[in-house]
């Protein structure tokens, strides 16, 4: 599916992550791989890394800093001569703007989760877009269902709520580039980004009872799946849209009243 095709990952913090599971499955497609991370982080992700089938280099890549998306491109650019396809996986709000205390957030710490976890997507595909092939490319967010609000999720929820617009505007600009933009909201899954979260494990539980097709909040297999899918060619009809990856959870308003599969019967008492 991504045989021959140069593929960017941000967001690996660890072998737990979506963005590591995608980048797995990515070099199992045949692509080639480079990640991104900043700091300190940056030795965690290297570890990582280092579980990969293939070796990959990791670039410094800090979202709050404009500077630091020009060196990507150039560093990408010198070490492939371009990049087919990126997963934005980027995402932080401080302590004070999640966690229940949504009217008490400082506007500061909103606006900061705004720019990593919503503004980023931008410059990450403005970076790329002269790095992509002519008439050709793929941009992937990922994000969490913001067409409503959730328990503790506060700023963040706005803030996916905003990289869901930001997708659409870019799926526009650059359209007329070939170049697709597309996000998936995924169910609730037990990573680093989750463990900040006040009562996620309910959620999980939540998930669980009522998605029609079950949901393991340990497996990323799903969602690296349906992002590497939308990477390829396979999906180059696709852009501006949003792809729930959560077992059908956000098709249901209620979980079902009536225990187990449902099962047809016909007139003559078969099923």
């Amino acid at each position: 599916m991504l045989a021959g095709k140069r593929v960017l990952i941000t967001g690996v913090v660890n072998r737990h992550s979506i963005a590591f599971e995608t980048a797995r499955l990515a070099q199992e497609l045949g692509a080639e791989i480079a990640l991104t991370s900043f700091g300190r982080v940056r030795r965690i992700t290297e570890r990582a890394a280092k579980g990969l089938e293939e070796p990959c280099p990791v670039f410094e890549l800090d979202a709050r800093d404009q500077d630091s998306f020009a060196a990507l491109g150039d560093e990408l650019g010198s070490h492939w001569g371009g990049v087919d396809a990126a997963l934005h996986a980027i995402a932080f709000a401080p302590a004070d703007a999640i966690g229940g205390a949504f009217l008490d957030t400082p506007v500061e710490s909103a606006v900061d989760a705004f720019t990593v976890s919503a503004f980023s997507l931008k410059p990450l595909a403005a970076t790329l877009l002269p790095l992509f092939p002519d008439g050709t490319g793929a941009v992937v967010g990922l994000d969490f269902d913001a067409s409503v609000a959730w328990p503790t999720y506060d700023w963040m929820g706005v803030s996916k709520a905003a990289l869901e617009a930001t997708s659409r505007y870019l799926a526009r600009d650059l359209g007329p580039y070939g170049v697709r933009v597309n996000l998936i909201s995924a169910g609730p899954l037990r990573t680093v980004a989750a463990g900040g979260i006040k009562g996620f494990s309910q959620l999980a539980d939540l998930w669980g009872a009522q998605a029609p097709l079950g949901w393991d909040p340990s497996d990323a297999g799903p969602v690296a799946s349906a992002a590497c899918f939308l990477m390829s060619e396979f999906a180059r009809g696709i852009t501006g849209e949003i792809v729930h990856v959560d077992g059908g959870f956000h098709a249901l308003g209620a979980t079902s009243l009536v225990p187990g599969p449902a099962v047809a019967v016909a007139p003559d008492g078969g099923a």
